[in-house]
């Protein structure tokens, strides 16, 4: 039923990020629209940033299409699996178990993208402005560099590589995924692995933040995640290695460029402050 349609997929989400904020906060997690249009309202430079977040993910989800309009062809999944070999494969067939299949793809589909939201609400209920910043610097980061990767260094899914011997245990709980999902997630689009860097990156800003009950659940959705996308048959690897240094990079110029704004922010208001001063 949780899998019949994105709409099912997008209330099981809505619902998810409601229940992550709350655990990660500890305060009412509907107060975080209050908080998100009061901070969106009273800093210019997070309007700039929200809009730039919003215009990379945009990028993101017609980036299908322009790959199709580009006359570029390769395919590097040979290279990589002249690498691994069969890594995935004998780790699938040493977990495989129909509960652990379930788990996989809710994390993999749901708590993914909602922990993404999430992670803004819970730093905007706790009043930590910095880690707000950081986030969607990081979120933007990470786009940044994985969009080019696709376009120009595509790696396809193991499970579609025919030597791979790998099942795609994601339609044994998600038989739509092709048709549905499969337009948000191109086939080639798997270098660097984008679940990992951000499930990563969310994880490390967690850590760095001092908020101990977002710790633990981030650091727990990151182990899950990472986990599955081999146990589902999806990414290489080499795929998480690029990911959790992509991830591992963006939390820290995320946390770099998210200062330097606050920085900025502060001495415009001290400027003006003294120009109220100095009026009277």
């Amino acid at each position: 039923m949780l899998y019949q349609s994105m709409g099912t997929i997008t209330l099981a989400s809505t619902a998810t990020v409601i229940i992550l904020i709350w655990l990660g906060s500890l305060r009412n997690p509907f107060h975080v629209i209050k908080e998100f249009a009061s901070t969106l309202i009273s800093s210019r430079r997070f309007l700039i940033l929200f809009i730039t977040v919003a215009g990379i993910l945009f990028i993101n989800k017609y980036e299908l299409t322009i790959e199709k309009s580009m006359k570029f062809q390769a395919d590097f999944t040979p290279w990589i699996f002249g690498i691994e070999g069969h890594f995935v494969k004998n780790l699938q067939e040493f977990f495989y178990n129909p509960i652990i299949t379930e788990i996989c793809v809710f994390f993999y589909v749901i708590v993914f993208q909602s922990l993404l939201i999430a992670s803004i609400g819970v730093y905007l209920l706790n009043k930590n402005k910095l880690f707000v910043y950081a986030t969607c610097f990081a979120i933007v980061i990470n786009y940044v560099v994985a969009i080019p990767f696709y376009l120009f260094f595509p790696v396809n899914e193991v499970w579609s590589y025919p030597l791979s011997g790998v099942t795609f245990h994601m339609l044994d709980v998600f038989p739509l995924f092709e048709k549905l999902y499969r337009p948000l997630s191109g086939l080639d689009n798997c270098f660097p692995s984008l679940h990992t860097s951000i499930s990563v990156t969310i994880m490390l800003l967690a850590v760095r933040s001092g908020n101990l009950h977002w710790r633990l659940i981030t650091t727990i959705s990151a182990t899950i995640v990472v986990f599955s996308i081999f146990y589902l048959g999806i990414h290489w690897v080499t795929d998480m290695i690029a990911g959790s240094l992509l991830g591992i990079t963006a939390s820290t110029l995320g946390i770099y460029w998210a200062r330097l704004t606050l920085n900025k922010e502060q001495g415009l208001h001290k400027k003006r402050s003294k120009a109220v001063d100095l009026s009277y």
